[in-house]
């Protein structure tokens, strides 16, 4: 795959994002390539019709204002990092400075991950890559329950729930004591955040399940959030659905990735390799 027409999302809060779009930029031309940039994020569906791929420069917080629109374009995106842990923005500047020429020519590899999509109870839909959360905003416990096709999952008191997908097990997720799965496992993990029981631990359920979240009081002071980002309040959000999307985000990756490696280096498991 030869990227004949590439749009670039810089975030200008990170330092040296825009000087590196200019050195990216030039060899695209060099290299005969159009180009096109926005310092938007969420971005719009619009600005990536007819791009062949999308280049991130912040870190995984950016690229996450990405997703809605490239998953809708099946544009493969890759990021640069210039955030802090960066396992999705995986190239560093200096890489893709080094690499860039072969990048355009289709030197990567592209890994399909999987998306949520969370339907409120006023039809607002919404694309989550990394999770969905559905959150207490105040100091009182949160009355949840979660009900799978047919039956109850189980009631929660606790400060919210997380549902991840695979690549957002290692953020809200893990810092809740979720599990780490890997990127290729097709599940949704959900997990009580503080949970007034401690039994109550996450559930892994397949990507067929449909998930309903609802309330146990009448009035609470809830805030949905997808992919970190405030969406919807309690009064137009329950009851919540929560399932697999039909699409899925192409997120372009070095040929040999390994995302172990990655998780050793982000997580400090050990001796780097």
């Amino acid at each position: 795959m030869q990227i004949k027409n590439l749009a670039f999302v810089v975030n200008p809060d990170k330092p040296g994002a825009r000087e590196l779009a200019n050195k990216l930029m030039r060899i695209a031309g060099e290299h005969g390539t159009r180009t096109a940039v926005t310092e938007m994020h969420p971005l719009p569906e619009s600005f990536l019709e007819d791009i062949d791929a999308c280049c991130v420069l912040g870190g995984d917080g950016t690229l996450l204002g990405v997703v809605s629109a490239a998953a809708h374009t099946e544009t493969p995106v890759f990021g640069v990092n210039h955030g802090k842990l960066g396992f999705m923005a995986t190239y560093s500047e200096e890489e893709v400075l080094e690499h860039f020429a072969g990048l355009l020519n289709g030197n990567f590899e592209l890994s399909r991950r999987q998306l949520l999509l969370c339907t409120t109870a006023a039809g607002q839909a919404f694309l989550a890559l990394n999770d969905v959360v559905l959150k207490s905003d105040s100091a009182r416990l949160a009355q949840l329950s979660v009900h799978a096709p047919g039956e109850l999952v189980n009631h929660y008191n606790c400060d919210g729930l997380i549902f991840a997908t695979p690549t957002g097990s290692t953020a809200y997720n893990l810092s809740a004591g979720g599990p780490i799965v890997h990127p290729s496992a097709e599940v949704i993990v959900a997990t009580p955040i503080c949970p007034h029981t401690l039994s109550n631990r996450a559930v892994v359920f397949s990507r067929e399940t449909v998930l309903e979240v609802t309330s146990q009081e009448s009035m609470q002071h809830l805030i949905l959030t997808v992919d970190g980002r405030a969406v919807a309040r309690t009064e137009t959000t329950l009851p919540l659905t929560v399932r697999t999307a039909p699409h899925t985000l192409k997120l372009a990756q070095h040929r040999g990735h390994s995302h172990f490696r990655l998780i050793r280096r982000k997580l400090e498991w050990g001796a780097n390799d």
